[in-house]
């Protein structure tokens, strides 16, 4: 049986002013979501991004090569509609930052996740007032119940759609405070990404390279690249 696809049904995409924000045409007709929601971006920026991804689609409809109106959907039907319990699990991710747990051994690798690590820590300290505790080896550590407030507190000023996005760039590292230092623009996706694999660059360097593991790797840091611009193009004016 042949699998259905869906295919192209336009000619030529638009946007336009539609209330708050903004809207994305196909043929005139506004584009929804999934669920049949409006698709409403909050800044024309976002809003061309979008139509410039569906008028890049030939005769089958691609999803995959579409990224940004995936990111949309999510926000307007996933995040928006339980704001507070995405930004409780995110959140969560301070109470177990990927930065707070170190190699006790061996002694380079203790060295790398000190020097690559430690000033994103003193920076969480200072801009964010969120100090984290550090632990090496495998013993856990309970954070400051304070520090935990402020992270949440982070996350609860921003709206639907700089939540989806920070939602990727802080799950895939595994770290609150590289997710915040992204799109707070002390460091880009690229740098996260890379930071965040300290240990398993230090393994590869030591045992060799495992081919499917790095295309995994390599999908993670692309989807981080694709956060950190829904992030800035839904900051733009």
């Amino acid at each position: 049986m042949t699998e259905w696809k869906a295919r192209r049904f336009w000619t030529a995409s638009a946007i336009e002013e539609a209330g708050q924000g903004f809207q994305v045409l196909l043929d005139a007709r506004p584009l929804r979501t999934p669920g049949r929601l409006p698709l409403i971006l909050p800044t024309a920026d976002l809003a061309l991004a979008v139509a410039g991804e569906w008028d890049a689609q030939g005769d089958v409809i691609d999803p995959n090569a579409m990224p940004l109106t995936r990111a949309a959907n999510s926000a307007i039907e996933k995040v928006a509609p339980q704001f507070a319990d995405v930004a409780d699990m995110l959140a969560a991710y301070g109470g177990t930052d990927l930065l707070s747990y170190r190699a006790d051994q061996p002694a380079e690798l203790v060295r790398r996740q000190a020097e690559a690590w430690d000033p994103l820590v003193d920076w969480a300290a200072t801009d964010l007032r969120a100090p984290l505790r550090i632990t090496h080896g495998v013993i856990p550590v309970d954070q400051d119940s304070r520090s935990l407030s402020q992270f949440h507190r982070h996350l609860t000023e921003l709206d639907a759609f700089g939540l989806t996005a920070l939602h990727d760039l802080v799950t895939l590292p595994g770290s609150l405070v590289l997710g915040l230092a992204v799109i707070r623009g002390r460091i880009d996706a690229d740098t996260a990404f890379r930071l965040s694999r300290i240990d398993e660059d230090f393994q590869i360097e030591r045992w060799g390279a495992d081919d499917e593991a790095e295309a995994a790797a390599e999908s993670r840091r692309q989807a981080m690249r694709v956060a950190e611009r829904v992030w800035h193009l839904s900051r733009a004016g």
